[in-house]
């Protein structure tokens, strides 16, 4: 593809593609120069180099995260759905976990985001400092738990390309970190029952679990608040 017909935006959407596919390693601008049938060095003339080239695939993927109308839905439903939001956004693009840890980013579609998330909290209540800390409290586990949704495909990525030697690593690798869990009785007894069998199928739902656990205690944070608030207004007369 000519120097003048490759857009930006063509550009981002094969390295998302790219990303998708190889993870953050496998991206690079001889990659990508083939996915769209382009000299690498054609891709230089709309992006700097590889790491803004990661800047602007995050603030591309950040868009699939909607945006709830606060007038139209309460504070707790906008925050379920936006964390709901960005945990599947997270694991469709696995490789963006890995980019938190290696750089800044940001972006416009990243800000809004960051800006109205902050807006659900302080719709709720919370105030200045108080509605970072519950945002990021939220955001923090979320992140977390996709952590583990892209270690997995890590793994299997790298046993796809490593062939039998990776297979039987991870196999000695297995068999090791069983003998290891058998010492201790409460590992021991979740070696192979249903519930642990059940947690591998379905992640999904200890993560609705969790998210709610940690909203049920921002809500309860609140109704302290508000109870604390009207014990000041209205003292219990001396005796």
């Amino acid at each position: 593809m000519p120097r003048d017909t490759l857009t930006r935006e063509q550009i981002v959407r094969a390295a998302i593609a790219l990303l998708d596919a190889e993870g953050l390693d496998g991206l690079n601008m001889r990659s990508l120069g083939k996915r769209l049938n382009s000299a690498a060095t054609a891709m230089y003339w709309h992006v700097k180099n590889k790491d803004h080239l990661v800047v602007l695939a995050c603030n591309e993927v950040w868009n699939e995260v909607g945006l709830p109308d606060l007038d139209a839905v309460g504070w707790r439903t906008a925050a379920e759905r936006m964390a709901g939001d960005l945990h599947a956004m997270l694991a469709r693009h696995p490789w963006l976990v890995q980019a938190f840890a290696s750089q800044p980013l940001y972006g416009e579609n990243k800000a809004r985001h960051d800006d109205h998330i902050l807006a659900v909290y302080e719709r709720a209540g919370f105030r200045g400092p108080e509605a970072d800390q519950a945002a990021g409290a939220v955001f923090t586990y979320v992140l977390g738990h996709a952590l583990s949704l892209s270690a997995a495909v890590s793994a299997d990525r790298r046993l796809t390309r490593g062939g039998d030697e990776a297979e039987a690593l991870m196999r000695e690798s297995m068999a090791r970190a069983t003998e290891i869990a058998q010492r201790y009785p409460r590992l021991r007894e979740r070696l192979d029952t249903y519930a642990a069998r059940e947690y591998a199928a379905a992640p999904d739902r200890s993560f609705e679990v969790g998210l709610r656990a940690l909203l049920d205690g921002l809500e309860l944070r609140l109704g302290d608040r508000h109870q604390h608030q009207a014990q000041a207004q209205h003292p219990h007369p001396a005796p």
